[in-house]
């Protein structure tokens, strides 16, 4: 049981961050090659700069997504996916004004937004873990930063 915990505790944030990003990546490619139509579904939904905004968007899911499988800023990224996540959720999911018959699918919609959130959330708090590019000291002095700087005493 041992062997078992040690290897989730070396892979699994690994497998997290990749299981989270893909949503982002294969939704960055997806807007990306239907970019005026989907220009035109934000320019629908009321959102300013519609053109500008998806740029920025397929950045965010492109780039962010790669960046985030490996590690790199993580928890940074993972608080701008958090964000992103919550805005895309209450403008593109909104299920208390959906119509009877996609009320299901916006509901379900919104709280899958929220299951990602929560993702994120863990990422920030956790960090990236073993398997990638990015430092664990989130903060100058946090308790993972000094741990490190006692082994190299």
């Amino acid at each position: 049981m041992k062997q078992f915990k040690q290897m989730l505790e070396h892979y699994g944030p690994l497998a997290a961050r990749v299981l989270l990003a893909q949503v982002f990546i294969v939704s960055g490619f997806g807007k990306l090659k239907a970019f005026a139509a989907t220009a035109s579904f934000m320019a629908n939904l009321g959102i300013p700069a519609s053109q500008a905004m998806l740029v920025l968007t397929i950045a965010l899911e492109l780039g962010g997504g790669i960046l985030l499988v490996l590690g790199w800023q993580a928890r940074w990224l993972a608080i701008a996916f958090f964000g992103f996540t919550f805005l895309t959720a209450v403008v593109v999911h909104p299920f208390w004004n959906a119509e009877a018959q996609s009320l299901g699918g916006q509901l379900n919609n919104f709280m899958k937004n929220l299951a990602i959130m929560g993702g994120m959330l863990y990422v920030v708090i956790h960090g990236p873990g073993p398997l990638s590019l990015g430092r664990d000291s989130w903060v100058e002095g946090s308790a993972a930063a000094k741990k490190t700087s006692l082994k190299h005493r």
